[in-house]
């Protein structure tokens, strides 16, 4: 559980922060890096909550 809350909050504040960075700055490349970043963060999210804290 507290993998959980503390992954959403982790997860949340990069979203704030990258969401803020790509609103003023629009540049094309910067926004696929971004995209991309995220997609691997939430993923790994996902697998870590699926391991349930064994390391796997």
């Amino acid at each position: 559980m507290t993998n959980l809350i503390t992954g959403l909050i982790g997860v949340a504040g990069v979203c704030v922060f990258l969401g803020i960075l790509l609103w003023w700055i629009k540049a094309l490349p910067l926004i696929v890096i971004c995209v991309v970043v995220m997609a691997l963060l939430i993923w790994d999210f996902y697998q870590s909550l699926g391991a349930n804290g064994n390391g796997a």
